[in-house]
């Protein structure tokens, strides 16, 4: 075995980077031909660096995956889900903004590697929180993409089968029942599951071209909606004149605060694992100008039409209809249903494929890199987005905003406080690929785990969802929080959790907590 790949012993000090890894004038870094440690129990082919020539996403591909990923239903249901909540269209518009405004930096800040270093999130984490400790962050991810695959799946059948059921003149939905459910509906399900599943099995190439066409497809879609809901209220005036609910006084900010963390935590996942994608990108300046223009911009846009063709429904029917499915499914004209039938289909398959299958992918490939490849561990989370029951989930504004994206927010947060404390302040991006995957290196740290990483995550987190709480008969916390003097800061649970971690890793790490006796 020559010396470049040997996996023992301490090679921070006998194979210096210089060795492995060249770096080319943009400062883009890949390792040198030979030097990947392909027998290392913490590599396989899908965790390996990307070379530098095969990182060619440009700008356009970039905007296009967020335009792509933001046309969603559920990105719809967060918008309409606010003025549901009692928000007036521009309530909800401005929080939606300033939301995807904050949540930009983590991602652009944890971006930074993927074109860089052309390495997944996973392999990322190794950094900080060591090559065994980075299962803790990436399963967390791999989790919760695994809970927004079921949602989204759920969504996208229950979309076929409200539209399809219409068509049929109501007689789907009485149709004889499965847990509460007629069968036709969780043979949607299992369909559109099925077809979700053999996308991804074609690879990532695959995805990008899908990615290009369906995100304006989608907003085309959107403004179709806008237009017929408009017309049945008798112009656009109707649609701006629903008030407020709350107001901006004293009702208003209680419901403000843990809504705009949970529309931060809406995206708090892509701020982790963004390096999924950007791994391919040809510079910085394609994953930055590429997700500059695709992310606020689109779900604030997206936002605009949601809680417009919203404040619609109230005006025509004097409630709000939150969901886009069964607000379609009021229309009559066959052409418009069938119209929004592909348009669903459209949206959740870009979305869902994209956000939720791409991450627990790499993630479960990172937990056994020998046993599970990409592919294997897209099949794992589709198998798991059934079993955690998505369409509990979803049963009201206040499941899906407060409890499922505030907790995921939180804890999410608290991961990327200490990712980017680790690589910008810490090791200001400098990172030595082969270490990555070898055993005894100086991300090993103390038996693979980073104490200093596992304590700032278990404060952060603590702090971040300790004080977790539900209204009476809204959801599945005390009222008073699990956590009872820590209540009061749940409903900042991202900007708590993400604080905390940052400030506390940059601490223990200067002190000297976790170093690892290769550097």
């Amino acid at each position: 075995m020559s010396e470049l790949t040997d996996t023992t012993g301490p090679p921070a000090k006998s194979v210096p980077p210089e060795r492995t890894q060249s770096v080319a004038a943009d400062g883009r870094v890949e390792l040198l031909p030979g030097a990947f440690p392909v027998d290392s129990p913490y590599a396989n082919e899908d965790l390996r660096p990307i070379p530098v020539a095969d990182r060619h996403w440009g700008t356009y591909n970039f905007t296009a995956l967020w335009i792509g990923m933001a046309h969603n239903i559920p990105s719809w249901t967060l918008a309409s889900g606010l003025v549901a909540l009692g928000m007036d269209w521009l309530q909800a518009v401005l929080t939606i903004a300033l939301a995807n405004v904050v949540v930009l930096l983590p991602m652009l800040l944890t971006g930074h590697a993927g074109p860089k270093y052309g390495i997944p999130f996973p392999v990322l984490a190794r950094a900080s929180f060591g090559l065994r400790g980075a299962n803790l962050p990436a399963l967390i991810r791999a989790a919760v993409a695994c809970g927004w695959f079921g949602i989204q799946t759920w969504i996208g059948g229950q979309g076929i089968f409200v539209l399809l059921n219409k068509l049929s003149g109501g007689s789907w939905a009485g149709a004889g029942q499965i847990g509460g459910y007629p069968w036709p509906l969780w043979l949607c399900f299992a369909l559109f599951w099925v077809l979700q599943l053999l996308i991804i099995h074609r690879g990532m190439e695959t995805l990008r071209r899908f990615e290009n066409w369906a995100g304006p497809f989608v907003f085309l879609g959107a403004l179709a909606l806008l237009g017929w809901m408009a017309n049945e209220a008798g112009g656009f005036g109707p649609l701006l004149d629903q008030s407020s609910k709350l107001g901006w006084g004293g009702d208003f900010w209680p419901v403000f605060f843990p809504a705009l963390m949970g529309m931060i935590g809406f995206w708090s996942t892509l701020s982790l694992n963004i390096p999924d994608f950007t791994r391919f990108g040809k510079g910085q300046r394609a994953q930055v100008w590429g997700q500059s223009l695709g992310l606020p911009t689109t779900m604030t846009a997206f936002a605009l039409l949601s809680v417009l063709v919203t404040s619609g429904s109230q005006a025509v029917y004097g409630e709000p209809v939150w969901e886009p499915v069964e607000l379609a499914a009021k229309a009559d004209n066959v052409v418009g249903l069938l119209f929004a039938l592909v348009t669903v289909l459209i949206a959740t398959v870009s979305a869902n494929l994209a956000a939720n299958v791409v991450s627990p992918a790499y993630d479960l490939s990172n937990l056994l890199p020998r046993l599970i490849t990409f592919r294997t561990g897209a099949l794992i989370t589709g198998v798991v987005g059934v079993l955690i029951f998505p369409w509990k989930l979803i049963a009201t504004p206040e499941l899906y905003i407060f409890t499922w994206l505030g907790v995921v927010g939180g804890l999410l947060g608290t991961v990327a406080g200490v990712l980017i404390a680790d690589y910008w302040i810490v090791r200001r991006t400098s990172l030595h690929l082969v270490e990555l995957y070898r055993k005894e290196g100086r991300y090993w740290y103390r038996g693979g785990w980073n104490p200093a990483a596992v304590a700032a995550f278990v404060a952060g987190g603590l702090l971040a969802v300790g004080g977790s709480h539900s209204a009476p008969g809204k959801g599945p916390f005390p009222e008073d929080g699990l956590i009872p003097f820590l209540k009061p800061l749940a409903d900042y649970g991202w900007a708590v959790g993400f604080a905390t971690s940052l400030l506390l890793y940059v601490l223990l790490t200067r002190a000297g907590v976790g170093k690892s006796r290769a550097e």
